[in-house]
């Protein structure tokens, strides 16, 4: 078992992980990071618990939203034909894009 020692709100915290997840982990960590940071420059320290439940429901919300637009689009997204399926697939990759870029620039 692997160990990662990442950084919230400049507070350190050692957290176990599987083998070979240390990268994937250290990514989640920094995103989740950002949306604290970005939180304290908008409302200040508040503090920790607080700022981490606030972050897990931007997150939460984030996941939401593109998994009710992934929903929408399996049940067929409504009426529109083809076009407007092709439309719905272009709206949601532009979505999970957005968000895989913000969660590139760390």
């Amino acid at each position: 078992m692997a160990q990662v020692n990442i950084q919230i709100n400049g507070r350190d915290y050692p957290i176990a992980c599987e083998d070979g997840e240390e990268k994937h982990l250290t990514f989640l960590a920094e995103y989740i990071n950002r949306q604290v940071d970005g939180l304290v420059e908008s409302i200040g320290q508040v503090g920790e618990a607080r700022l981490l439940l606030m972050a897990s429901l931007l997150v939460a919300d984030e996941l939401s939203e593109v998994s009710q637009e992934l929903d929408a689009l399996r049940e067929g997204g409504g009426d529109g034909g083809e076009a407007a399926d092709d439309q719905d697939l272009a709206k949601l990759t532009d979505r999970i894009e957005d968000i895989a870029a913000r969660l590139e620039s760390a």
